[in-house]
């Protein structure tokens, strides 16, 4: 069964931790320094906030946590259906948990996340931001995750039907670098 995913980036961590846990009436099932999640179950959500010097306050995503491996190809496979390129990360250190995961964006840029946790971690996030050194703060090694980060943003394929000829596979990524992921790469 599915269950509903969000996560909001929010400015002050305390307060809202205060805030969402008498709206849902419970404590987070997860609290850290910069990050706490609540596991309802009517309805099914998956709410997530975290706080991060430098990230702007908001909706950082939406998405559904799975409870299989299968459900997950599933649901990646339903999603390329769509004609939208899925960025599969295997392995993912995310938000103190392993998983397996696929990102994609909707047509209006609103990123969604599908996963399957495996199990808890010791950090927040498992790959450092771009020219972050080993040694860099919580923030830093967290701007990766939660988010396809916005040199490896996916953008809906155009059909192949629909494509001039020897258009290439998938739409241009912008601001795509050298060794990134992005559609039509290879590596997604």
């Amino acid at each position: 069964m599915k269950r509903f995913h969000v996560h909001v980036k929010v400015d002050d961590l305390a307060r809202s931790i205060h805030f969402y846990s008498n709206l849902f009436g419970q404590q987070p099932a997860v609290e850290k320094d910069d990050y706490a999640k609540w596991m309802l179950e009517d309805p099914r959500l998956n709410f997530a906030i975290s706080h991060h010097a430098g990230a702007p306050a908001g909706i950082e995503h939406l998405g559904f946590q799975l409870e299989s491996s299968a459900e997950l190809d599933a649901m990646t496979a339903a999603l390329k259906a769509a004609d939208v390129a899925v960025l599969d990360e295997r392995g993912a250190t995310c938000c103190y948990a392993q998983s397996d995961k696929g990102w994609v964006h909707d047509p209006t840029g609103i990123a969604w996340e599908t996963f399957v946790t495996h199990g808890s971690a010791t950090t927040y996030g498992g790959v450092p931001a771009p020219g972050a050194s080993a040694t860099s703060d919580a923030a830093a090694e967290g701007a990766m995750c939660c988010a396809p980060p916005a040199a490896v943003r996916v953008s809906a394929r155009i059909p192949r039907a629909a494509r001039p000829a020897g258009a290439a596979d998938a739409a241009a990524v912008s601001g795509a670098t050298a060794g990134s992921c992005a559609p039509g790469s290879g590596c997604c």
